[in-house]
């Protein structure tokens, strides 16, 4: 009996995952499931990009997995029985799978459901607020954006990289319309003062009103208010203050964080589940000085080559990875034509340079062009599918 290796979500770390264990292993031994509501892979880091009007390339699942032999399965994730060793699926719309099995048992699970718009409990997000967390949600501000008149009012909430990304982006694309960034602290305070002095630049350049310590409290239909009591006028606005993870996993018997993220070892292998694996924004991992990663795709994708290594060197009795993972760089688009590059230490933190310019633009372009290319290349050098020893090859009878 083959060992099943079900994969929950194709996003940067799900489908990268899901790609390079199968070339790793002999498709006589194993057979790799990747599960996704959607049947395209998505560019989560160009969803400002959809809102500002700018058409992406179609990217479907199937194409991207043509050659590895992994078996892809359209269908959204509703509960995960982690003791059982069971995930319970539905139809993208809700409803019974079309082939009426709503059952996947697995031997192995890399759990990459990814995150999603965090509303931090405040009143009127859901109701009126736009985000570009999601390919319906960035469609759906698109739509919107197209409505409004010049002299519109685009007010983002969040000082996080999506946030400038958006404001930026939007600025750019409709100059004519009156946008805005609501921020908690300073603007970029992360960022090198060398970054910090580029960014208020573009900004001023594109016309953009920062509103700094603005912690918002409630998102209106025609306004954004702050707790200080200051009122900020938006026809549109998007909210972009954080991400959340879904909470299937919290409703399960693993080990997770306060924030819902599944807890790993350097492996990506869950603390309190050894046949689960979790990747991408839904894992809590320490970077190498202890620090724990951040949601992103710089984190996802090694996060994914991690746990796909770790998971064929166990089942081939090979040697475990260790390779610390840590970051180089922040790469933030500021429209088309320009962008700042803040080089950060291993864990994060912000080192002086911080180029920036027509130049730093094209170099983040390579970056999203390069991070879509490692999905559907995830081991780019030649390997030998290595078979799994015999006690790994040993599975439990399948129950569905």
């Amino acid at each position: 009996m083959k060992h099943r290796i079900v994969v929950l979500g194709a996003g940067y770390a799900g489908a990268s995952a899901a790609g390079r264990v199968a070339r790793r292993l002999h498709a006589d031994d194993v057979g790799v499931t990747l599960v996704n509501a959607e049947p395209d892979f998505v560019e989560r880091v160009r969803m400002h990009q959809v809102a500002a009007g700018q058409e992406l390339r179609h990217r479907p699942l199937r194409d991207l997995l043509a050659g590895t032999g992994v078996t892809l399965r359209i269908a959204r994730v509703t509960a995960v029985d982690v003791d059982r060793r069971i995930v319970t699926l539905a139809a993208p719309d809700g409803t019974v799978p079309a082939d009426g099995v709503d059952e996947l048992g697995y031997d192995t699970l890399v759990y990459a459901l990814g995150s999603s718009l965090a509303e931090h409990g405040v009143p009127g997000v859901a109701e009126h607020a736009y985000d570009v967390a999601s390919r319906p949600g960035a469609l759906r501000l698109r739509d919107r954006l197209a409505e409004l008149a010049p002299g519109g009012r685009v007010v983002v909430v969040g000082g996080g990289l999506t946030g400038i990304e958006a404001a930026s982006e939007i600025a750019e694309a409709r100059g004519d319309l009156d946008v805005a960034l609501a921020v908690r602290g300073d603007l970029g305070d992360w960022l090198s003062p060398a970054g910090q002095r580029h960014l208020r630049a573009v900004f001023d350049r594109l016309g953009i009103t920062v509103h700094e310590h603005a912690d918002v409290e409630q998102v209106g239909a025609t306004e954004v208010l702050t707790g200080a009591g200051g009122t900020i006028p938006a026809d549109v606005t998007v909210w972009s203050a954080g991400f959340a993870v879904h909470p299937i996993a919290a409703a399960t018997t693993l080990r997770v964080s306060a924030t819902g993220q599944i807890v790993v070892d350097g492996t990506m292998r869950s603390v309190s589940h050894p046949d689960v694996y979790a990747v991408g924004d839904v894992a809590l991992a320490d970077g190498p000085l202890g620090t724990p990663l951040r949601m992103s795709c710089a984190s996802g994708i090694p996060m994914a080559w991690q746990a796909a290594d770790s998971i064929a060197a166990r089942l081939t009795g090979g040697k475990l990875p260790n390779t610390p993972l840590g970051y180089v760089h922040q790469c933030i688009s500021l429209g088309r034509q320009d962008a700042v590059i803040q080089l950060v230490t291993a864990d994060d933190r912000a080192k002086p340079a911080a180029p920036g310019g027509r130049l730093a633009a094209g170099y983040k372009e390579l970056i999203c062009k390069g991070a879509a290319y490692m999905v559907a290349h995830p081991l780019p050098y030649p390997a030998r599918r290595r078979r799994l020893t015999a006690p790994a090859r040993t599975t439990r009878p399948s129950r569905v």
